[in-house]
This record gives structure tokens, C-alpha cells and sequence, in this order.
């Protein structure tokens, strides 16, 4: 290290308050700066977790994050002959996803308020619980009871949906800036596995078991995770467990503890309670705001694809039966899990470059650099540019895909045609939301449950109108405009992400300077 160097890792630099409370080291009140050594902020570790036993738990996280997409895909295949069971329209069975789609944004936001405040794994285990027990009266409804079918529904979302928002949480309490890419594309790919195996299943099990072996399987599935989750998820909410040194009560610990062990200390001071902050304010900060409609117009625009592959294709290719069209799912499925893994090395990547350069710089770069090694996102830091890099790439992809899937069911291709393009879309969707999902996260840590449910009830409030008008739209004007116009809405997120790109840094400051 030259002599410059070490002047410069001894600058004294003013502390934000969100890199306060991720670290857990508070300055005393009268200083507003604190010196900073930049070897070793680099060198103090978030968590005291290893990498292998950071992968466990979000791997944990994952597998219960397949519930949220997994329960809503299995049911698409199933729709015809759920349709013909309870002598009611297509129309009026869609209506149960629509329902299904509200509750799967709502019930986040009371779920994932709570885990920052009460603890990631007391709310997994409960989410878990109500998904299981509202799959055995799915099971069990009778076919004249349309009523309960919906109602039903709307608990069985109220279970599966928050799953996501949880592992967020998780991620955000285990990971730093420079990690949370790879971490949120290996979450990703447990959400990614419903949509590309769910449709698969839902159409083997109503084709040969019936409709109703759907809810048995989710049931024993769900099951079967809860009693995982019981076993091996330890509590990871900072301000419960610290840096995960701290021992939590005992309905925080697991049976069978198989990180962290010899790390955790009995007598070691739990960090003070923080006050509640109501996620409803996420709302008014305009850089999140615009996050959050960039990712619902696309969210919306790939749903309107996915739900309605059974009946488009029903319709186009006749000759293809239930188990056929499910297996059609594994074309947009397939590109959802390979863009998930890929966009996740793709944005540690990009962190690290961005951070690289700033060390190459002048010493005020080097301490910007230094300084966002903490859990939160530095103000000086330009992580929206880390993030965002390739996504205008991706959306005019996105764009493209979804012009090319329409007119290709129009003009009646070879089926090889809209899976091909079904793929692509997944893939480029999935990647946009993961960099975007990433960077929420990023501006508010210490929300990262609640701002995933705010992601969830914007995204899935548009998505809910996206179902609730593709069938009329099909119907008014065919596939062909019909995609078309939902292209055109993938593009007006161009000039969204750039928006992200100029205003982001301000507002942050702003926040900073408030808090």
C-alpha cells in the first residue's frame, strides 16, 4: 500500500444512518462523522455465517419461495376441467386466479411488515401452515360450492404468496450489496421452478388422478416443507439476532442447528428494538415508487402470457392434450430459471466492476467504495447504474418477444414458434425483475420483507388487471394486437429505468440527510 493509499483508508467520512443500523455500530450522538478504516470495513464481516452456510439458508429460503408461483401455475392446466366440475365458464373459473393474484399482492404487505418486526422464521412456519391447511379444504370442496372455491382461494394466496417477501428479508439480513445478486438468483430459481413445473404437474394430475389430486399434492408438498423449515431455518432478522452471533428465544431456534454453531453467544447484548415503520411510506419515495411500476407493467405483460397458454393453446393446437399443454409451460419455466441464474452472476458481477473502478479513482472514490461494503447501499455509491446497466437491453429483448408470440399465434406457426419466443420472454422478464427485486433491496435493508410486499402488491395488482382483461382482449382484437399492445407497454419501462438511473441518487441523499 503507498503512503497516499493509507492517508486515504483513514479519511473521516460522514456515516449514513441506514449503514448505522445494518452494521449495528452507533456513534455517539454529538459526532455526526466517524473515522473509517477502509481494510477494515472490507474486512468485517456482516454476518457471521460462511459463504457455504449463507448458500444453506437462502437455498432453505428458496424451496419455500416455489409456493407463491408453484400453487398459482399447477392450477392453469386444470382450468378447462375445473370449468366442466363445477358447471361454471372459463370466465368465471379465471376469476379464482384474479382473486388469487389480489390476495398473492395484499397479504405480503401484513406478512412481510410482520417479519420485520417479529421475525423471518415465526412467519415462514405460519405462511407454510395456512398454504397446507387451505389445500385440504381445496380438496374437499364440493362441486356445487363455487363460493368456497374462491374463498379458498384467496386463503390458499394468503398462505403461499408472502414467501417470496420472507426470503427478500432473508437475503437482506445475511448478504452484502456485493453478494445479494448471486444470492437473490439462486432464491429466484425456487420461485422459477413453479412456473416451469407446476403447469407440468397440475396437467398430469388432472388428467390422470383428477383436479382434486392437484390440492393433495400441494398439501403433502407444503407439508413436508414446514416440517424442513421447523428442523433446519434459523432466524436471521438483525435486529433479533444481530449479525447472528446473538442466541434469539427458543421459538426462534431450529431442532437441529446445523450453522453458526460455536458462534452464537448466550450472553452476548441483542440489539435495540427499532420503531415500526409502516411500509405504506415506501410508497412516497419516488425512486422506489418508480421501481415498483416498472416491474408491474412487466410483471403484467408476462402473465398475460402464462395464463392463458392452456386456452390459446387449446384453441390454435387443438390435438394437444392436458399433459402436452402443461409440458408447454417448460418453455418459459426453463428460460425463467436459466435468466434467473445468469442475471444473479451478471449483477455481482457489474457490483464489483463499478466497485473496482471506484478504487482505481481518487481517494474520495476509494472511500465511497469502502463505506458500501456495509449491508445498506451508500449514498455516494452509484448502485442503481451497478444494477440497471443491462436492462434496457433486456426489455426492448422483452419487447420483441412479446410482438413475435402473438402474431405467431395468429398466423397459426408450428408450435415450436411461440415456445421458442414463450422462452426468450421468460428469460429476459425474470432477469429484469431479479435486478430490480436486487436493488429494492439495496435502498431500504432494513425493510427488505416490506418492500418486497410493496413489489408484490403493485406487481400483482397489475397482473390481477392483466388476467382480468386478456380474455376480452383476445376475444376483441386475437392475439396478434393483443401481445402487440403489451409490448408497447414493456417499452414505456425504458424510459422508467433510466429515470431510476438519474433520480435514484438524490432521493437517496435526501432520505439519508431526513433520517
Amino acid at each position: 500500500m503507498t503512503a497516499d493509499e493509507r492517508n486515504d483508508s483513514q479519511t473521516t467520512i460522514p456515516l449514513p444512518p441506514a449503514a448505522v443500523e445494518t452494521t449495528g455500530r452507533r456513534p455517539e450522538r454529538e459526532k455526526q462523522t466517524a473515522p473509517v478504516n477502509s481494510k477494515d470495513v472490507e474486512d468485517k464481516p456482516y454476518s457471521i455465517y460462511s459463504y457455504r452456510e449463507k448458500w444453506f439458508i437462502v437455498s432453505v429460503a428458496s424451496v419455500a419461495g416455489i409456493f407463491s408461483p408453484f400453487t398459482a401455475n399447477i392450477y392453469f392446466p386444470a382450468i378447462p376441467t375445473i370449468a366442466v366440475a363445477f358447471n361454471k365458464s372459463t370466465e368465471l373459473i379465471n376469476l379464482t386466479v384474479t382473486v388469487y393474484m389480489v390476495l398473492q399482492g395484499v397479504t405480503p404487505m401484513f406478512w412481510g411488515t410482520m417479519a420485520d418486526r417479529l421475525g423471518r422464521r415465526p412467519i415462514f412456519l405460519a405462511c407454510i401452515l395456512v398454504l397446507a391447511l387451505a389445500c385440504v379444504g381445496l380438496a374437499l370442496t364440493p362441486t356445487n360450492a363455487y363460493w368456497l372455491l374462491m374463498l379458498l382461494r384467496c386463503v390458499q394466496a394468503a398462505g403461499s404468496a408472502s414467501t417470496i417477501a420472507l426470503g427478500a428479508g432473508v437475503i437482506g439480513d445475511i448478504a452484502t450489496p456485493s453478494e445479494r445478486g448471486g444470492f437473490y438468483g439462486l432464491f429466484n430459481i425456487g420461485p422459477m421452478v413453479g412456473p416451469c413445473i407446476g403447469p407440468v404437474l397440475g396437467g398430469i394430475l388432472a388428467q390422470e388422478l383428477g383436479w382434486r389430486w392437484i390440492f393433495w399434492f400441494l398439501c403433502i408438498l407444503s407439508s413436508a416443507c414446514l416440517v424442513f423449515m421447523l428442523l433446519f431455518l434459523p432466524e436471521t432478522l438483525r435486529r433479533l439476532v444481530d449479525d447472528g452471533s446473538v442466541m434469539p428465544s427458543k421459538i426462534y431456534r431450529p431442532l437441529i442447528p446445523l450453522v453458526g454453531r460455536g458462534r452464537i453467544s448466550l450472553s452476548k447484548e441483542r440489539p435495540p428494538p427499532r420503531p415500526f415503520r409502516n411500509p405504506l411510506w415506501l410508497f412516497t419515495y419516488p425512486d422506489v415508487l418508480n421501481l415498483l411500476v416498472l416491474n408491474g407493467f412487466l410483471y403484467a405483460a408476462f402473465y398475460a402470457i402464462i395464463a392463458t397458454i392452456s386456452t390459446l393453446f387449446e384453441e390454435v393446437y387443438p390435438w394437444l392434450t392436458e399433459t402436452e399443454i402443461g409440458l408447454c409451460y417448460l418453455a418459459p419455466g426453463g428460460g425463467m430459471m436459466l435468466g434467473s441464474v445468469l442475471i444473479g452472476r451478471l449483477l455481482d458481477r457489474d457490483y464489483k466492476r463499478f466497485k473496482n473502478l471506484l478504487k482505481q479513482g481518487s481517494g474520495t472514490d476509494r472511500e465511497k467504495a469502502a463505506v458500501h461494503e456495509g449491508g445498506s447501499a451508500d449514498v455516494n455509491f452509484p448502485v442503481e447504474k451497478a444494477r440497471l446497466r443491462i436492462v434496457p437491453i433486456l426489455v426492448l429483448l422483452n419487447a420483441a418477444a412479446c410482438f413475435g408470440y402473438g402474431w405467431c399465434l395468429q398466423k397459426e406457426v408450428n408450435l415450436a414458434g411461440p415456445l421458442l419466443l414463450s422462452m426468450l420472454q421468460g428469460f429476459v422478464a425474470v432477469a429484469i425483475m431479479s435486478a430490480q427485486q436486487t436493488l429494492l433491496v439495496d435502498l431500504v435493508p432494513t425493510q427488505s420483507s416490506s418492500v418486497t410486499a410493496c413489489n408484490n402488491i403493485v406487481r400483482c395488482s397489475l397482473g390481477a388487471i392483466s388476467v382480468s382483461v386478456i380474455d376480452i382482449m383476445l376475444k376483441a382484437i386475437r392475439p396478434g394486437w393483443t401481445y402487440t399492445i403489451y409490448g408497447f407497454i414493456c417499452l414505456l419501462t425504458v424510459p422508467m429505468t433510466y429515470l431510476a438511473i438519474h433520480i435514484g441518487p438524490r432521493y437517496r441523499a435526501k432520505r439519508y440527510a431526513r433520517e
